[in-house]
């Protein structure tokens, strides 16, 4: 049978309810994205980077940066190197397989090496993060007063992909060094393996002091502007096999929405369908994927998230199901993160006390390096 994409789908609207306040317990969050019709071509024409979780967007002085933790000054060019991994929805993408940064061998093991960041790589991470951080974060204070400001740490692989300078295989065949590798394109993979999700429930969270928050299996829809980036710092962990996003960002949730804007939603979000065998979970009948000129269903996320949280971070292990209703592509994934809740509200302080944060985020990335870097298998 041909594949018929969800917001296609219009069989049997009657036989299935709408998700009524009855409905709002069932298995898992819902978050659904609702764009205003109007403003889709503007939308396109500012932000071309988008992914299925909705457009990104970056301040205008905003810091993008990528280095590599964990090796000495002159050994980058003898101790990495680029290895392809297969991800069938990132070659179907660009055509090709990705490559990742791994190491020669762990320097970890070597001899004679008691001291310094090849021993301790989160304090090389410190010191070339605390300047932006500093710095970005006192800019997105003083511009953005009403933004709630987010510090958080992905874990995932960076993958590497040809660019019109580079072509992928001779990027391999004569790795020189870090000069070679800022030539690639790069973005950051987040889906991670099952047993890596399951390590981190079992074994990490009873060592990391955090404490169980809560689950979140209600039906949400959430309406809000998209989250802005300030900072984001690509790390290659080649002694690992797990690499590190860590970005600050801000949001605001909208809140003074009229009440004539507030029906439109409802009656939106009043006429999805819960179907469980299409993606995202929800669809539309005939007619009913959009609200006259105005808003429009974009997207739908399915997500099943645990927290907990400890006074300095709070941590979130999901599973989502994403489709975005314009490509038609979906796609499934396993995500962990962690929030510096701690160190986020020492940047809001009014006499930042700059010590203190570089302190915390010793701590932090300590805590991070030495629990949420290392993964049993990552499809080498």
């Amino acid at each position: 049978m041909a594949y018929i994409p969800p917001h296609k789908r219009h069989l049997k609207d009657k036989e299935r309810p709408p998700p009524t306040p009855d409905l709002l317990v069932p298995q898992f969050q819902k978050n659904l994205n609702i764009r205003s019709s109007r403003n889709n071509k503007e939308d396109k024409r500012k932000n071309k980077n988008t992914s299925l979780g909705g457009k990104i967007v970056y301040s205008n002085n905003s810091v993008s940066r990528w280095w590599v933790a964990g090796l000495g000054d002159d050994q980058f060019s003898s101790s990495v190197h680029l290895e392809p991994i297969s991800l069938e929805e990132i070659e179907r993408k660009y055509g090709e397989k990705p490559l990742v940064l791994v190491a020669n061998h762990s320097i970890q093991d070597d001899k004679g090496m008691e001291e310094g960041p090849v021993q301790r790589p989160w304090l090389d991470v410190v010191q070339n993060l605390k300047q932006d951080l500093l710095s970005s974060s006192q800019r997105l204070i003083n511009e953005v007063s009403e933004a709630k400001p987010m510090l958080v740490a992905r874990f995932g692989r960076i993958l590497f992909h040809r660019s019109p300078s580079l072509d992928l295989e001779n990027a391999r065949k004569s790795f020189a060094g870090e000069s070679t590798l800022r030539q690639l394109k790069r973005s950051f993979y987040t889906n991670i393996p099952a047993s890596y999700m399951e390590n981190i429930l079992t074994q990490v969270v009873p060592k990391v002091g955090v404490d169980f928050e809560a689950e979140k299996k209600v039906f949400h829809v959430k309406i809000e502007l998209n989250q802005v980036r300030h900072l984001v710092l690509d790390i290659s962990c080649p002694n690992k096999n797990l690499d590190l996003r860590l970005m600050l960002s801000s949001k605001r949730i909208l809140t003074d929405i009229p009440e004539e804007e507030k029906d439109r939603m409802r009656d939106l979000i009043g006429s999805a369908v819960i179907d469980g065998d299409v993606k995202g979970g929800l669809r539309w009948p005939l007619g009913k994927e959009s609200s006259g000129d105005r808003y429009t269903v974009v997207g739908v996320w399915h997500t099943d998230a645990r927290t907990y949280k400890s006074s300095s971070v709070r941590l979130k292990v999901r599973n989502a199901d994403r489709f975005d209703f314009k490509t038609s592509v979906g796609e499934v994934t396993r995500e962990v993160s962690l929030k510096m809740t701690g160190i986020v509200s020492q940047l809001q302080e009014n006499n930042v006390n700059k010590s203190l944060v570089s302190e915390s985020l010793e701590n932090t990335l300590k805590l991070i390096w030495e629990h949420f870097l290392q993964c049993d298998s990552y499809l080498l």
